[in-house]
């Protein structure tokens, strides 16, 4: 723990006081879709949805402003030589999403989300994990703050991605830590690691967790030591919408360990947030099932860049536009059951 204490307090607060859903929007949500021109569950997970949507925003279900929020960041542990990309390519694929030319760039055109790309410090790699704390508590509560304001200017979906090299590992080394077993087990190949590299993958995730193992037991101090600053600031923004009642759509393997601090930190911390997708990275799906998430989509996909959580979008927009689109029994003059 850090000896003032200070920077997390307003953290700590915030994540023991967090709103609850809206339990009349929720019923109202219900009842009219008992009275949909459909058999009662036609719509399966699409129901469910429309029912998370009016619980967290408090009012009919609806997607009008979804924003995709990408948050990118440097890692000093890819010194380490745990990935086959330098980190200069964090910096060049940010440009790319400036310029248009990412993946993320099409799904937002084609089903209509606004993107945000935010640039921390990609200058200044966060400290090689394996030596030292990645971030000092004050640095680390700040990105954190900065996160939160990713939601400024409104929206009433948040998509949360990110982009970094090396962050599966620090992605790896969170889940470790949280969740115990190897680290063989939470590290994966992330953007091409294999063979002697991949060994030094798992060797670089066991020395950082044994490094900081005495600190491990406060989740905002296994942020600091083992995160990154695109971790924080997404741990920052799904925190804000929380407060906000804005639902979240979580992207990949890295967005889910920022996740994953949050729900250490309070079991119902991501009550207001599904999971857009199962990645490829074998231990994503390890880490949902200890989030006791089901992910809506498994399309093989390792991108990052919030890709996953925008297509998962896509169908969040469905199911707030079958829910308030559809006739009831009573207006298009269909007879219901008896």
């Amino acid at each position: 723990m850090s000896v003032t204490g200070l920077p997390f307090d307003d953290f700590r607060t915030l994540l023991r006081d967090l709103p609850g859903p809206d339990s009349r929007a929720l019923v109202a949500a219900r009842e009219r879709d008992a009275q949909l021109t459909k058999p009662p569950g036609a719509l399966g997970r699409l129901e469910e949805i429309a029912f998370w949507l009016a619980a967290w925003t408090g009012r009919p279900p609806a997607v009008n402003r979804p924003l995709v929020a990408i948050f990118a960041g440097n890692h000093g542990v890819t010194k380490q030589g745990i990935t086959p990309f330098p980190p200069a390519v964090t910096q060049q694929m940010v440009e790319n999403f400036a310029a248009g030319g990412a993946a993320i760039n099409q799904i937002c055109v084609a089903y209509d989300l606004g993107l945000k790309v935010f640039d921390l410090a990609l200058d200044f790699p966060t400290a090689d994990i394996t030596e030292e704390p990645a971030l000092s508590e004050r640095d680390c509560a700040a990105t954190m703050a900065f996160g939160m304001e990713a939601i400024a200017g409104g929206t009433d979906l948040l998509c949360v991605g990110e982009m970094g090299i090396g962050n599966t590992t620090i992605a790896a080394a969170i889940h470790y830590a949280l969740y115990g077993g190897t680290a063989a087990e939470w590290v994966g190949p992330g953007t091409g690691s294999e063979g002697e590299m991949l060994k030094r993958k798992i060797a670089a995730v066991e020395k950082a967790v044994a490094l900081h193992r005495d600190h491990l037991s406060d989740p905002l101090e296994v942020l600091r030591r083992l995160g990154g600053r695109e971790i924080a600031a997404m741990a920052g923004a799904i925190l804000a919408a929380r407060m906000e009642r804005i639902p979240v759509i979580i992207d990949g393997y890295v967005a889910t360990a920022a996740a994953s601090i949050l729900k250490a930190a309070n079991p119902s911390a991501l009550d207001h947030c599904l999971i857009g997708h199962v990645s490829a990275e074998p231990g994503h799906l390890k880490a949902i099932d200890k989030l006791g998430k089901t992910p809506l989509l498994a399309l093989g996909m390792r991108l990052g860049e919030g890709t996953g959580a925008a297509l998962a979008a896509g169908i969040v927009k469905a199911a707030a536009a079958c829910h308030s689109g559809m006739a009831t029994f009573e207006s298009a003059g269909v007879a219901n059951k008896h």
